[in-house]
């Protein structure tokens, strides 16, 4: 079911796919990995993958 999550536009109207080409920055932290993707309608969507193993161990 996971598998087929897709990174959307959170802009109001917008709901393009994000793709990998549209990735703009990838931050690590010690709670996961945010990734910043700019869409074509010029917002910025950022996501936020959490590391559950890092998680866990804390």
């Amino acid at each position: 079911m996971l598998e087929h999550l897709a990174s959307v536009c959170s802009a109001p109207d917008c709901e393009r796919t994000l793709s990998e080409d549209r990735r703009m920055l990838t931050m690590e932290t010690p709670d996961g990995t945010r990734r910043a993707y700019e869409c074509e309608c010029g917002a910025v969507t950022v996501t936020v993958l959490s590391d559950e193993q890092t998680r866990t161990q804390q």
